[in-house]
């Protein structure tokens, strides 16, 4: 499906001091950009923003940064940030880009979470390196994690879901530590669990949730 483009889409996303404009530029200096020295957490294909903001909302004393490639998409997290006055400002920020450059943004280690939601399935074989649980993904996110980090993984696509599960066993740089086929009923994996928008409609209608969490093996 073709995504709308919305014409004021990057001039609200250029005015917004909460997205990055250059996000390579600060490299390795993210702690400075939020003038602390809290973990930091990313969420790359961030959607709408309803699950990074409630976690932002929650977790004043950790860093959130969301990792968006469409600016239309983009923009209505930002709506929901300027909307809503309860959300700290100080801890998130949003970066409009390909999921690709993420090494290009971070530096070694400079990440403790990766979170990935509802992620493209990209359903023809041919086109399995762009899923962003893939080996070629794996890789690179492992350059970015602290050797205490994590990245966790949900999806309603029990194909995806597999492929994903599959791909962290057959890596050498990561370890599968949880997983599930139902999340909402499975007490351990869903403590704590914030819900994104697709989340919200997809167990409207009665679709499983899966979650893995995978950690970085010897890092670095």
């Amino acid at each position: 499906m073709r995504l709308r483009n919305i014409p004021r889409a990057d001039s609200v996303l250029n005015e917004c001091k909460e997205v990055v404009k250059n996000g390579a530029e600060y490299r390795g200096r993210w702690r400075e950009v939020f003038g602390n020295s809290n973990p930091v957490h990313i969420e790359i294909g961030m959607g709408k923003g309803q699950f990074l903001l409630t976690l932002a909302k929650q977790n004043p004393k950790i860093n959130y940064i969301g990792i968006e490639r469409y600016s239309s998409v983009l923009l209505r997290a930002v709506e929901k940030l300027q909307n809503d006055s309860e959300i700290p400002l100080s801890n998130i920020r949003f970066i409009c880009m390909d999921a690709r450059s993420v090494a290009d943004v971070f530096a070694f280690g400079e990440i403790n979470c990766i979170y990935l939601n509802f992620s493209d399935p990209w359903p023809k074989a041919r086109h399995a390196p762009r899923r962003l649980t893939s080996r070629e993904f794996l890789s690179r996110y492992h350059k970015l994690l602290a050797s205490d980090g994590v990245i966790e993984f949900k999806t309603d696509n029990r194909l995806l879901f597999d492929f994903s599960v599959a791909e962290v066993n057959a890596s050498s740089e990561f370890d599968l530590v949880g997983s599930t086929y139902d999340l909402h009923h499975d007490m351990e994996m869903n403590q704590g669990n914030i819900m994104t928008e697709y989340e919200e409609k997809f167990s409207a209608l009665g679709n499983p949730i899966y979650k893995l969490i995978a950690s970085p093996k010897d890092l670095h």
